[in-house]
């Protein structure tokens, strides 16, 4: 199977007019024409799950366009997407923000999706996606170290928990890399698919290993790779595994 991760900064796009007239100004316009280039490019690469970090399904800053549901389409996937920053938040009244999400697109052969949250930090959403032989969670853990490890510590629960092998993905915001996370990894049974520890970010010049795709035993990694695509201020991540598995094996 392959499995592709992308935070997509909900197709706003780089370069030094993202920050025209004032810094990150981007953020309150998407370009049809990033969203084009980036369907392109997931679509060449021909995924069976895709997890979308930073999706916009349908303000105004889109001209109420699902990106999710955009893409999906383009891949004949299913989607299914969440808010990410909880139901209870302020931020569900907020325009643009409250249709800041994640998603999962996947081939219609799920058994169904869960939405799990974090009970720190602003960014909130777990989405769980659980497949025949395995659950894939997706996350975008906060900025800040304090709320990240507290998260770290709710995702562990989630996948001791699972009787199917796991894998953990997305945008970790670990700006020391995969050393901010040796305890939870080692706990949690974890290794990183990215076993040079290829970096994603900034896309242009990447420098920080920031967005991760981690599995439990029972899933055989085959490839890994980080293209050098810049439609986002992240890089996407390829990862081509089998499930060696169906049931989690003891860690």
């Amino acid at each position: 199977m392959r499995f592709l991760l992308y935070n997509i900064r909900y197709a706003t796009g780089t370069g030094a007019a993202f920050h025209l007239p004032v810094p990150g100004a981007g953020y309150l316009r998407s370009n049809p024409r990033v969203l084009e280039g980036i369907t392109r490019f997931i679509k060449s690469a021909d995924p069976d799950i895709v997890g979308l970090v930073e999706v916009d399904t349908g303000s105004f800053r889109t001209g109420r366009v699902n990106q999710a549901e955009v893409i999906a389409d383009a891949l004949g996937h299913y989607s299914t997407y969440q808010c990410k920053y909880g139901t209870d938040s302020l931020n569900t009244l907020v325009p643009i923000v409250n249709k800041q999400a994640n998603a999962f697109l996947a081939a219609p052969r799920v058994e169904g999706e869960r939405f799990h949250y974090f009970d720190t930090g602003i960014k909130r959403l777990i989405i769980e996606l659980e497949l025949d032989d395995l659950c894939v969670f997706l996350v975008h853990l906060s900025l800040k170290f304090r709320h990240r490890h507290a998260q770290l510590r709710h995702l562990f629960e989630l996948v001791k928990r699972s009787p199917k092998p796991v894998i953990v993905a997305g945008d970790f915001n670990t700006f020391w890399g995969e050393h901010e996370m040796a305890l939870f990894m080692e706990a949690a049974g974890l290794k990183s698919a990215n076993r040079d520890r290829l970096p994603s970010y900034p896309a242009k010049r990447p420098r920080m290993e920031l967005d991760f795709i981690l599995h439990t035993r029972g899933i055989e990694v085959e490839s890994f790779a980080v293209p050098e695509v810049t439609f986002s201020d992240h890089r996407p991540l390829v990862c081509d595994f089998h499930v060696t598995s169906a049931r989690r094996a003891a860690a």
